[in-house]
């Protein structure tokens, strides 16, 4: 349950609404519980397809990007924790973790005073440039996206029975007007990154 300070700034559900329309990204699905606002995505990257990430609206706490990485863990070794921890040094603005049924998540915090004085500035429906909501959220999708795409390679002995991959050459991303607004403005995880479908008939390691 989320805390209820009148004098907290805060996010509203219509809010995140309006910056998922600015984005031009539509919900498969939307759910209300207990205060708490969730909406889910599902999300293409250059590589990585059909990623599902979960928005959650906390309006005094913060708006969560959650990705749902990989399927649960199931190798019982510590190498993959270890993968895990690696990663969030490579990553500092996103946080991989496991969750209670040993699937590895993805998540982007964004912290709610910042999207509260973006929610004010955008008023009206309108775009308020690179401080808006929209553009922090979208943000947020894009570097997760652009992560899951970096670490494709890695991740696909846990996304695919021996690590081999369809061959997805004839799929576009279904987002790509939202990589392309954001992706030029995360270097560190786009330049160099592999083209699509380079390097996809090399098995992960496990």
């Amino acid at each position: 349950m989320s805390s209820a300070d009148p004098g907290a700034p805060t996010v509203h559900p219509a809010d995140v609404e309006r910056w998922l329309a600015d984005l031009g990204l539509e919900p498969v699905e939307r759910a209300d519980r207990d205060g708490i606002t969730s909406w889910d995505l599902v999300l293409d990257g250059r590589r990585r397809f059909d990623l599902r990430v979960t928005v959650i609206l906390d309006p005094s706490l913060a708006l969560i990007c959650w990705a749902h990485f990989a399927p649960p863990i199931n190798d019982m070794f510590r190498k993959s924790y270890r993968k895990l921890l690696r990663w969030n040094d490579e990553f500092p603005f996103a946080k991989f973790s496991v969750g209670e049924d040993e699937r590895p998540l993805l998540a982007v915090e964004l912290p709610i005073g910042v999207l509260a004085a973006a929610a004010g500035a955008s008023g009206a429906g309108g775009r308020s440039g690179n401080g808006d909501g929209a553009d922090a959220l979208g943000l947020a999708l894009t570097r997760i996206v652009g992560i899951a795409d970096r670490l494709f390679d890695d991740a696909k002995s846990w996304l695919w029975i021996g690590g081999h991959a369809p061959d997805q050459g004839h799929r576009t991303p279904r987002n790509a007007d939202l990589l392309e607004r954001f992706a030029d403005r995360l270097p560190e995880i786009f330049e160099d990154a592999p083209a699509p479908g380079e390097a996809d008939d090399t098995e992960a390691p496990v």
